[in-house]
């Protein structure tokens, strides 16, 4: 199965994922836990179905020394017992601003409250925007159909 676009091969593609990348180091370098923004990255993939990213995210997790029984339960959380409360929050504002387009008025305010209690100001910043980033790399990544199943570890960088 071949991509659609190549979008590491297009030229405009390149220029736009080159200030994607920018950013994102921007986020890794933040004071949010680079677990939590591993777990973010991994659901918001799996809710948007980006095969790309999932196989990606949950290399890169397990890579920098993730649990597999964790990164098994991303998509569980709600029922699991491994992640943190500050975790949860996360996960929750991942969900919450990964489908806004089905709640009437976006992210619930007590999602955003129980959010605030774990983070400050920075890390809420980082979390906002990673959330809006991996978003943005899913649906590139489901238009274009990237195949899935091949990502090792640190190969972007």
């Amino acid at each position: 199965m071949d991509a659609r676009l190549d979008l590491h091969a297009n030229p405009v593609a390149g220029k736009l994922f080159k200030h994607f990348n920018a950013a994102g180091k921007v986020i890794a370098e933040s004071p949010l836990p680079a677990a939590t923004q591993e777990l973010v990255k991994l659901r918001a993939s799996q809710i948007n179905g980006c095969g790309f990213c999932t196989d990606m995210h949950t290399k890169e997790a397990l890579h920098h020394g993730e649990t597999q029984t964790r990164l098994n339960l991303v998509a569980a959380w709600r029922e699991a017992t491994v992640f943190s409360d500050a975790e949860r929050a996360a996960l929750e504002l991942t969900e919450q601003a990964t489908r806004i387009a089905d709640a009437a008025g976006g992210v619930p305010d007590e999602v955003w409250a129980n959010a605030t209690k774990h983070y400050d100001e920075d890390q809420l910043a980082a979390l906002i925007a990673l959330i809006a980033l991996i978003n943005a790399y899913n649906r590139a990544n489901v238009i274009v159909q990237q195949p899935a199943g091949d990502y090792v570890p640190g190969m972007f960088g």
